[in-house]
This record gives C-alpha cells, sequence and structure tokens, in this order.
C-alpha cells in the first residue's frame, strides 16, 4: 500500500504501513484479496473493487473496531485519505477530545466520516444523503455500530445542500461541515476524457460509485460554489432573525477536492463573496493528492498554515531507488555476458542491462562522470514508452503471426548465391527504413541523436525480425551498440517528458540503482519508468 511521508502527523498510518501479512491472517474475507509480488512482498490489487472493498472493512474493524458494510456499486473510502480529512478538521476547530457537532454532505453507504468522528472523538454528526441505497447502507452501519446517540443520518431531496437539511434541525450552531463534492460533471470526465492531462498515469486504484457519488451539474467547481451560496444565505438568514445573537450557522464550512485546478477559482469566488477567513491544504497519502478548502465567517477562528513549501521541495528531491540482492546478481551478469558485456563488476553488469532496457525503450541516455565503483547515466524521456509494454509486444507478435508466408520450396544454386550476399544489403535496408520511422516519430531529436539511435533501433529491428523467421530476411546476431555515440546534450532536444540521474552504486553485496529527478513534465512518469526497470531486471532473475 503506497503511503506518503507527506500524510498528516496525527495518521496512525503516516509511519506504520498497514501490515498486510498479519491483517491476512486474521481476517479470511481480506486473505484471498493478497498476492505476493517478484520482490515478495504482499500486494494488493487497487484495480479490484472487491480487494479494496476488503481492505477498508479490514482496516476499519481492526484499527477502530468499526463494522461496516459497503455495495461494490458505490463509493468505496479508502481509510487514511478519510482520517487525513478527519484530522485537518480537528486543527480547524481546535480541539480533537471535546464533544463537537459537525455536518456531513453526502454522507455515503460507509458512513466513513460520521463513523470514525464520533468513534475517535466523540463528534456528534447530522450526516445528510440523496440516494436511497447509501442512505439505507449508512443507517444500516451507524446501527450496528452502537452510534445511533451521535449520529443521525437523514435523506434529503435530489440537489439539497445545506439550507434544506438545516430547516427541522434544534440546533443553531455546528462547529464544522464536511463533504466529499462528486469530482465529475459527466460521464466523459469520469472516463478520464478532456478531464486528464495525456502526461499523467493512468489511475492505479479503482473507479467505484453512483452516479450521485461521483457526477453533478458543473462538477466539484459548481458544486462547491453552491456549498459556498447556501453558506452566505445562512449567515443572513441568522444574523436577521438574531437567533442567540449568533450570525453564524456553522463555524468552519469545508470540502475536499479531487483536482488541483478547483482550489483557485473557490477561493477566488470567496475573495468575491468577502469571506473574511479561508484555508486550504493538500492530503497526500501515496500517489493520490487531493486539496481541502475551508471558510468562515467568524473573527475568533484561528486559521491553519498553509502546506509547507519547502516539504514539497524535498519530495521531488528524494531519490526513488530500488535494490538487487546479491542472491540475484550472478544471474544478471551471466544474462550481460551473453549481450556481449565484458563486465567484470556486478555494477558493470547491472549497468549494461539497463542500458541495452533504455535503448530498446527508445529513451535517450549517455554515462557520466561519477565516483569510483559506480556508474551513472544521463536519461532524457522524449516518449512514453513503458507503458502497457506487454500488450504491446502481444499485439507485436500477433500482427507477425497475421503476415503472408511464401509456400515451403527448395531454393535454387542462384537463389542460395543470393541470399549469402543478403546480410549486409538486408542490414541497409532497414536502417534506411528505420531511419525514416525515428525521424517522423521523433522530431524533437537532434540529428546525431537520431543517428545514434537509429543504429541501435536498426538492429533491434532485425533481431527482431530474424527471431520470427519472416520471409526474405538473413538471420544475424546483432550486438548491443554502445550509446556513448549518442549526442545527449540538454539543449539539442527541445520537448521532452522529464530528465533524471540514474546511478548504479555497490552496497556491500549488493547493487542499488537511484533515480535522480532533474527537470520535466511529471514525477510520476521517472516513478513508473524506475518500476519498469526494476520489474524487468527482477523477471530476468526470476526465469534464470
Amino acid at each position: 500500500m503506497a503511503l506518503n511521508k507527506s500524510m498528516h502527523p496525527r495518521n496512525r498510518y503516516k509511519d506504520k504501513p498497514p501490515d498486510f501479512t498479519y491483517l491476512a491472517s486474521k481476517y479470511p474475507d481480506f486473505q484471498q484479496h493478497v498476492h505476493t509480488s517478484l520482490t515478495g512482498r504482499p500486494v494488493v490489487n487497487f484495480k479490484e473493487p472487491e480487494a479494496v472493498r476488503a481492505l477498508t472493512c479490514t482496516l476499519l474493524k481492526e484499527d477502530f473496531g468499526l463494522t461496516i458494510e459497503i455495495p461494490l456499486e458505490r463509493l468505496i473510502p479508502t481509510v487514511p485519505l478519510r482520517l487525513n480529512y478527519i484530522h485537518w478538521v480537528e486543527d480547524l476547530i481546535d480541539g480533537q477530545k471535546q464533544p463537537r457537532r459537525g455536518i456531513d454532505i453526502g454522507t455515503g453507504a460507509s458512513c466513513i466520516y460520521p463513523l470514525l468522528g464520533a468513534t475517535m472523538n466523540g463528534w456528534y454528526f447530522l450526516a445528510t444523503e440523496v440516494d436511497d441505497i447509501c442512505f439505507n447502507y449508512a443507517t444500516k452501519n451507524v446501527e450496528q455500530n452502537n452510534l445511533s446517540d451521535l449520529i443521525k443520518v437523514v435523506k434529503v431531496p435530489q440537489k439539497t445542500l445545506l439550507m434544506d437539511a438545516l430547516k427541522e434541525e434544534t440546533e443553531i450552531v455546528y462547529d464544522f461541515c464536511m463533504c466529499n463534492p462528486p469530482f465529475f460533471a459527466n460521464q466523459l470526465e469520469a472516463k478520464g476524457v478532456n478531464s486528464r492531462n495525456s502526461r499523467r498515469p493512468p489511475p492505479s486504484s479503482v473507479n467505484t460509485g453512483g452516479v450521485t457519488e461521483i457526477m453533478a451539474e458543473g462538477g466539484e467547481l459548481e458544486f462547491v460554489k453552491r456549498i459556498i451560496h447556501d453558506s452566505l444565505q445562512l449567515k443572513k438568514r441568522l444574523r436577521h432573525t438574531q437567533l442567540l445573537n449568533m450570525d453564524f450557522s456553522c463555524r468552519w464550512y469545508s470540502c475536499m477536492l479531487g483536482k488541483k485546478c478547483s482550489l483557485a477559482p473557490l477561493k477566488e469566488e470567496l475573495r468575491k463573496q468577502g469571506v473574511p477567513k479561508v484555508a486550504h491544504t493538500e492530503f497526500c497519502q501515496g500517489r493520490t493528492m487531493r486539496w481541502a478548502l475551508a471558510w468562515s465567517f467568524c473573527d475568533d477562528v484561528i486559521v491553519p498554515s498553509p502546506p509547507n513549501k519547502k516539504r514539497k521541495l524535498e519530495k521531488m528531491r528524494k531519490p526513488l531507488s530500488f535494490t538487487l540482492t546479491e542472491a540475484g546478481l550472478k544471474e544478471l551478469q551471466a544474462k550481460a555476458s551473453a549481450i556481449g558485456c565484458a563486465a567484470h563488476s556486478p555494477v558493470d553488469s547491472v549497468t549494461a542491462l539497463l542500458e541495452k532496457n533504455l535503448t530498446d525503450l527508445r529513451v535517450l541516455h549517455k554515462r557520466v562522470p561519477c565516483r569510483k565503483q559506480e556508474q551513472s547515466l544521463f536519461l532524457t524521456a522524449v516518449e512514453n514508452t513503458w507503458i502497457h509494454g506487454r500488450q504491446k509486444r502481444r499485439e507485436q507478435k500477433r500482427q507477425l503471426r497475421e503476415l503472408p508466408r511464401a509456400p515451403h520450396c527448395a531454393k535454387t544454386s542462384s537463389e542460395t548465391a543470393v541470399a549469402s550476399t543478403a546480410p549486409a544489403t538486408t542490414s541497409a535496408s532497414t536502417q534506411t527504413s528505420n531511419s525514416s520511422e525515428d525521424s517522423s516519430e521523433n522530431k524533437a531529436a537532434s540529428a546525431p541523436e537520431l543517428a545514434g539511435q537509429q543504429q541501435t533501433d536498426s538492429g533491434a529491428s532485425s533481431s527482431e525480425k530474424s527471431k520470427h523467421n519472416i520471409p526474405g530476411e538473413q538471420k544475424e546476431v546483432v550486438e548491443h551498440v554502445p550509446d556513448e555515440d549518442v549526442d545527449m546534450d540538454s539543449g539539442s532536444v527541445e520537448h521532452f517528458l522529464f530528465k533524471c540521474l540514474l546511478n548504479v552504486m555497490p552496497e556491500e553485496s549488493d547493487v542499488v540503482i537511484e533515480m535522480h529527478w532533474v527537470e520535466g513534465h511529471n514525477k510520476d512518469l521517472m516513478n513508473q519508468l524506475c518500476t519498469y526497470l526494476k520489474n524487468t531486471l527482477l523477471k530476468s532473475v526470476t526465469k534464470s
């Protein structure tokens, strides 16, 4: 389970991630969703709704004593993220254990915020819900955990936020309001069309949820604007009636956002409406980021500090790394020797294998000076070739199988003579063909870079064709072309995804690979490449 050191300091999972092995041994329903990775670690497939639900239910039971039920067709919350939100609300209202009153807009089937707030802090909750299925499950989850005295679940009409929900409430002042707005405006956005940057990797977890939970007219931006409008109306209504001499019904209004781009326009809307107190933060948990916005009309509330930019810079500087243990290095050295590497140390062998993989992926790279007994490569990724590599290879093999083949027949002496002179001609023609293809696919690279890359691509293409015995091609052994000939001047590549420094270092009997971010559009792409290289090397060891 990917967690983040930038999680809220009080989040129980910040320094102690869930122990999947222990949880699997204790909870049979969770055990069936735990698998062993190539490195021997227990993992859960977050793209399976059943696995996500099992993990959420298991963590709530183990760490909070809560027993809940969630239908697969409704939103399945992740516990670390919800805890981050709860702890931030604690910061807003400046008190964890005192009796507080809160509103949860759209509590969902799990009713997770009220259940956590009531269990951890003894908070009272008014939880609203528009969906019949979610309302029934939320009510049941509250009752079976004996928390009906702290949590009131109410069914409200569609498009109801605060105004109508508070009509029949006798309580005048609430300490806070929480909300997970529907992120998307329509089905296309929910599927990532026109709403997700093309450079971003695909989501690492499944997207579950009913229509009312994930979609609303105008998406989260318009949804939160409606809450802002309701908060302004409530403020005016209570000032007009002078109930208990209070000018507000809620000390802090807050929402969690799924898109960072929603934060700025909402802050601008609050500024235009003259809201005096505004706070925002980030929720960091693994690869998932969320943003939260809160506002208040009270003069006596304290606004928490915004996210620490120094922390963000340190996160960017921290290298990605993985370790190859002594047990598998001998196999890797043998594999490096098989491709023509005359390396004498494990570091050199691993470096040679990494260079070959990078060449296959068309990632530009060159060796740069480094400390003794180490190797360093400067990488420039121009296109994302490491995503869905397995599917691409299967498709290539399928296309090769479907190529028309000439009928088997004995060669004449003249054909044999021509074939004997074919390798040089074939290699030259293949190189010319690949050169034109590379030129059209990668216009950003300079001529020297393309020249070096075309040599390696030419060899790889010829090797692939001979491997599948394509008619008319002569089998030949193609050695890995060193990439010292490739011009890797950073100024020669105008358009790139990212640049990084890859270090291969000895550590006692093991070898450690580190990737240091230099510049680019998205650090997640470097993370993906690091994972690809790690898995490729580990598979080599496993197959051996």
